[in-house]
């Protein structure tokens, strides 16, 4: 099979939207109509294969598809479609898929209306300048909005009314029209035909007999099987082993040319030869310059990974090095716990990021994982002057050595409904946050700020930004934001920097040895409350012992809280029915003896429960 269009005739684009607004089964109709997926073939989520994303109901990996349309007037195009996820944790395969295109259909529920990802995600198509499509979904829904809606898309966005399309992926109302709208309205690829070949990595995947396969957006030239090829970052060349296009499936077309999006499958076995975000170019003729990749993403969210067998550590390693080769926002670094033995530091986008690297080690490596409370980065101001960043909190040098400790800051948005201003604003109160403003929807029915209007009807809402820690995040700050709104507000964040605060480490000491794997790093004001529910939570979570086991929380030598893990007694006096005292009391005193020195070279397992037990801290709020 062999593609070959000229660019004024290709469209490249990609579908973006907040979580369940209907990305994916947008991207079903455009196949069905399209004809690229057989009838018989087809089924619901049809680009979400794995899966964790039918289960959860959610995108998770980013999926390029192949699609031929005919316009009215007969003319035929190739359309290239990058699905991507809509939650805020996988915002960076939607930043890629961006790259590799000229257009977005942006689209909205007709029910829920403008939510905070939706404003995050149309920002970050305006900065890579693409030509935006806002397509109004689940118009035939009894409940549907349109123009209310469509209202918002104006207040918020600046679109014109006639530019926006009322689409019902599920029945295939107006997708039709949609298509012939993305030939008319998405410009062509600009790329050089006859210049050195180019092609941007934006995404790889692994396979046991092809190597790395490259996801590869063509900027300029033409590359062919029987080409060799050469990746600029490294410099390194090998014999390409198949080019294709995804039609859905990885289909061979022999060639690619500028502007087309397509896969190569390498041959390369090192996850470190074929990064994403590198530049592909021809051996035999390579260019001068790379392609600008991508900005490397930081880590947020920082986690311990430890096998619960000390002999599946190199399984975990080859595993976490295939994850990071179709997740390039992973970050992997080995450490070691004296608790918990051999294993590797990992760094997250976000707690749902978290969440999927785990269950995906577990079911499709088959590991047994144990797994720390999540952190975040603090960078800490030396008194020499010199600034390191810390992720693990065990490693939070000592006060005396310390200038200053900042922590990273995030830029939230919230899209809530106005009756819940009160409930989101005392939540945000309390998570040590800082107001920046709040604007009511005028598409929603209310003018900017007035409330009473917005009161009178549920559905009118309101966008609030606020600056707030990460740390305050990653307590339970998602789960308490959905309950105090009924689960109408959703939530937006972006990181904006460091800033100085009143940092302290808070060790926790079963039977007076520190388990690393449970420091962590606290505010001043909230140390103490924090390290007591702590160790009140691991006092129902660590199993009894033949000796009393003390649980303390410590910033430096000063013991700010402490429970008792009480003995189990066996009764010794069982088998004296009477008799004289002091055989008794000998018997209680042998009992005692043995304990003192049980508890002397005993040790203490922490089960996987107490490390979780972490997480629920701060649920109350």
């Amino acid at each position: 099979m062999t593609l070959v269009m000229d660019q004024q005739h290709i469209r490249n684009f990609c579908i973006i939207a907040h979580i369940d607004h209907g990305k994916s089964t947008l991207a079903d109709r455009l196949l069905e109509i399209t004809g690229t997926v057989r009838p018989q073939d087809m089924k619901a989520q049809f680009l979400d294969q794995m899966e964790l994303e039918r289960e959860r109901g959610i995108t998770i990996k980013g999926k390029a598809v192949n699609m031929t349309h005919r316009t009215p007037d007969g003319t035929e195009y190739q359309l290239n479609l990058i699905d991507t996820p809509g939650h805020v944790d996988f915002s960076y395969e939607v930043s890629r898929a961006l790259a590799a295109c000229e257009g977005a259909l942006l689209v909205v529920d007709a029910t829920q209306g403008v939510e905070a990802q939706t404003i995050a995600n149309t920002m970050l198509a305006l900065e890579y300048d693409l030509e935006m499509i806002p397509v109004i979904n689940k118009v035939d829904l009894p409940s549907a909005e349109p123009d209310r809606v469509a209202g918002e898309l104006e207040q918020i966005f600046g679109f014109r009314r006639d530019e926006v399309m009322f689409v019902s992926a599920k029945d295939g109302l107006g997708c039709r029209e949609l298509l012939d709208a993305i030939v008319d309205r998405v410009p062509g690829p600009k790329g050089v035909d006859d210049a050195p070949f180019r092609a941007l990595v934006f995404d790889s995947n692994y396979n046991t007999y092809k190597g790395i396969i490259a996801y590869v957006r063509v900027e300029d030239g033409k590359i062919s099987a029987s080409d060799r090829l050469r990746v600029m970052s490294s410099g390194r060349s090998v014999e390409i082993m198949e080019v294709g296009v995804f039609a859905p499936e990885p289909t061979p077309t022999g060639s690619l040319q500028a502007g087309q999006v397509g896969y190569v499958a390498t041959g390369f076995k090192d996850v470190q030869e074929c990064a994403v975000g590198d530049t592909l170019t021809n051996n035999a003729e390579p260019a001068d310059q790379p392609l600008p990749g991508y900005v490397e993403l930081k880590s947020m969210v920082f986690a311990g990974l430890y096998p619960a067998d000390g002999e599946d550590y190199t399984r975990l390693r080859a595993a976490l090095e295939k994850l990071k080769l179709n997740d390039a926002s992973l970050t992997i670094e080995p450490e070691n716990s004296g608790a918990l033995g051999f294993g590797f530091r990992c760094g997250f986008l976000g707690l749902v990021h978290l969440e999927i690297v785990q269950e995906r080690l577990e079911r499709e490596y088959d590991l047994d994982l144990i797994v720390t409370a999540p952190s975040v980065a603090y960078e800490v101001l030396l008194t020499t002057g010199e600034v390191i960043r810390v992720d693990n909190p065990s490693l939070l040098p000592s006060p005396n050595s310390t200038s200053e400790v900042r922590e990273p800051i995030l830029g939230i948005t919230i899209v809530a409904p106005s009756r819940a201003v009160g409930a989101v604003m005392e939540l945000m109160h309390a998570r040590r946050s800082e107001f920046r403003r709040m604007e009511y929807m005028q598409g929603s029915g209310a003018s900017n700020g007035d409330s009473a209007s917005a009161d009178a009807d549920g559905q009118n809402r309101v966008v609030m930004e606020y600056t707030m820690p990460l740390a305050e995040m990653l307590a339970d700050f998602y789960n308490q934001l959905k309950s105090r709104t009924q689960g109408y507000a959703s939530l937006d964040y972006t990181f904006e920097g460091y800033r100085a605060a009143p940092l302290v480490r808070i060790d926790i000491l079963v039977n007076q040895t520190p388990v690393e794997a449970l420091s962590l790093i606290s505010h001043r004001d909230n140390a103490v409350a924090q390290g007591r529910g702590i160790v009140e939570k691991l006092r129902s979570t660590i199993p009894r012992q033949m000796f009393e086991v003390p649980i303390q929380a410590a910033i430096g030598s000063r013991i700010i809280a402490r429970e008792t893990v009480r003995a189990m007694r066996k009764d010794v006096l069982s088998k004296c029915y009477g008799g004289d005292i002091t055989r008794k009391r000998k018997l209680l005193e042998k009992q005692k003896e043995g304990k003192k020195r049980m508890k002397r070279v005993g040790r203490v397992e922490v089960p996987q429960e107490a490390f979780l037990s972490l997480l629920k801290i701060g649920e109350d709020g």
